[in-house]
């Protein structure tokens, strides 16, 4: 085989080192280009970024804010568009180098190319240090100064309790629907909702008519005017009021309503409150839909509450057959919690007249439609009719044979809950703390600041709201539920909120089985071998979601 030589390759001298190279138009090696040519020339090596601490926003020029994550495409997009002169070179890559998160700084490597010569392209990387300046944003301050809100949104809702907007806060948490809002204020009947933007508290309303029934009235009032311009300075408000039933309330409602509602029977119950009113009449399971149309035409209150309902045990059920739903009818025998005991008591000892042993220890036959979970021995919450006195036209007018003894509402669970065990979930809320609003957190939330308010009354509406979730699968569908953080799971519960008791400096380590079963009641008596329901409705692990802004929290303290 024949030796085939290559072509030889001439080379040149450096002009400026003498390094031999091959010839270019310079005839200058790589390193001499460099040190006399600076194709970084007009690009600042030094620059700043505005980040509001409040929203957590960065300033994407030239007035935009722009939520963005550390070292995200965002962020890096907004610090090249910081710098001037990158139009004259040709950028190739761009990436962050890490800086400690607490520093300030933003470290940016650069790698661009340009043509020095003719036919010479030249690449160099270098870095460029980003200072980060704290400021507020046009939103924020204004959310800092007072009286700055253009528009208001008035919630309210005529009755004793806030359990309509312990949910409605879990609605607005899950549907994003606070993003816009600048502050929550608690008033006496419902909550204040300010907006920077008459739109905001616009979509916010058509937000509050899609999940509850409500009426709507807008107002403005004239701040200033400008003759010359023709334009003016207003201030809206919006007053929205939801329909006061709230569910399991007992309503009678008005018989001209009844008869056009497929004539059903006027004494019901509200099954489910969505963005209308579901009644249901428990004795022959027929429903009906009242819209906040026409309940506004015709409006009724409800004659009782959740807080009038009465323990009953039930003795004896037989289902009918008939079924809607998840509703069973059945035929049941029941007596007031507590019946057939031996009290020792007079019947003039200060007892209310249907305490007296003589109607505490009758039967009552009702007809209820929680035949499909009632068994005999379980203990039903009900309203007790006939010891009852309602001010409505509508409940005299009714005959005496169509009035019910009593009508069982739904199931309760006294065992369980007379033991403390914490909740392995949780709600978070728009507040975090009392006086943090605007915010996500896990506190208490916008319910239950209002001053000289009953705080007891507020901690019985809150576990109200919270057992509710628990015994209804449809409700809490409507809701996020987050898995709660215990130290200490097994301790606390109820209407305490759940509290655990601290140790000692120098309480020495128990095994906590052997530490409950030492330990007698809280409550001063001993221990019964009560034994806890066994459809007692659990929240299982699947259903829960991570609490990430926790989890955040905990990865900075370690």
């Amino acid at each position: 085989m024949e030796f085939v030589p290559s072509a030889p390759v001439h080379r040149v001298l450096c002009a400026d080192c003498g390094t031999p190279i091959v010839p270019n138009s310079a005839n200058l090696c790589v390193a001499c280009l460099r040190n006399s040519v600076d194709i970084t020339e007009g690009i600042p090596k030094q620059a700043s970024v505005s980040f509001c601490r409040n929203c957590e926003r960065f300033l994407s020029p030239p007035t935009a804010w722009t939520i963005a994550q550390p070292e995200s495409q965002e962020l890096l997009a907004i610090c090249l568009r910081k710098l001037k002169g990158l139009n004259k070179v040709r950028l190739t890559e761009a990436h962050f180098i890490w800086t400690e998160p607490h520093s300030k700084r933003l470290r940016v490597s650069l790698t661009i190319q340009k043509e020095v010569l003719t036919s010479t392209i030249l690449e160099q990387i270098f870095e460029i240090e980003y200072l980060v300046q704290h400021g507020q944003c046009p939103d924020c301050t204004k959310l800092a100064a007072k009286n700055t809100w253009k528009a208001l949104v008035q919630v309210r809702q005529k009755v004793p309790h806030k359990r309509t907007f312990l949910f409605l806060e879990q609605l607005i948490l899950k549907h994003g629907a606070q993003k816009d809002t600048i502050s929550v204020k608690e008033v006496r009947d419902g909550l204040d909702f300010f907006y920077a933007q008459r739109s905001h508290a616009l979509k916010m309303v058509d937000f509050l008519g899609g999940v509850v029934p409500i009426r709507s009235k807008a107002s403005e009032q004239l701040l200033s005017s400008d003759t010359h311009t023709n334009t003016a300075n207003f201030k809206y408000t919006y007053s929205v009021e939801i329909i006061p039933l709230c569910k399991d309330d007992f309503t009678c409602v008005p018989p001209r309503l009844a008869r056009q509602l497929s004539n059903i029977n006027p004494l019901t119950l509200v099954s489910r409150v969505g963005n209308s009113i579901h009644l249901l009449d428990p004795s022959t399971l027929q429903s009906a839909e009242i819209t906040a149309a026409i309940y506004w035409r015709t409006p009724f209150e409800s004659l009782a509450s959740v807080s009038d309902l009465v323990e009953f045990t039930v003795l004896d059920i037989e289902p009918s057959g008939m079924t809607k739903g998840k509703f069973v009818l059945a035929d049941a025998q029941v007596a007031l919690s507590g019946a057939f005991k031996s009290t020792g008591t007079h019947e003039d000892d200060g007892m209310m007249d249907y305490e007296s042993s003589t109607l505490t220890n009758q039967i009552f036959h009702t007809r209820t439609h929680l035949g499909g979970i009632l068994q005999p021995g379980d203990t039903a919450l009900g309203y007790y009719i006939t010891h009852s006195n309602f001010n409505s036209d509508d409940f005299a007018a009714l005959p005496h044979h169509r009035v019910p003894d009593i009508i069982l509402v739904k199931k309760a669970y006294p065992n369980r809950r007379k033991k403390n065990r914490t909740r392995a979930w949780k709600l978070r809320s728009i507040g975090k703390e009392a006086g943090e609003e605007g915010e996500t957190g896990g506190g208490r939330g916008v319910v239950g600041r209002l001053g000289g308010r009953d705080q007891k009354k507020v901690e019985e509406d809150y576990e109200l709201f919270l057992r509710d979730l628990e015994e209804d699968e449809e409700m809490r569908g409507a809701v996020n539920l987050y898995r709660a953080k215990n130290d200490a799971p097994g301790s606390g519960s109820g209407l305490a909120g759940g509290k655990t008791r601290r140790k000692g400096q120098f309480d020495m380590e128990v095994d906590e089985t052997q530490q409950r079963a030492a330990e007698p009641a809280q409550d001063g008596t001993e221990d019964t071998e009560e034994e806890e329901e066994a459809d007692f409705p659990e929240i299982k692990l699947d259903e829960l979601l991570e609490d990430f802004d926790e989890m955040a929290i905990a990865d900075r303290e370690e």
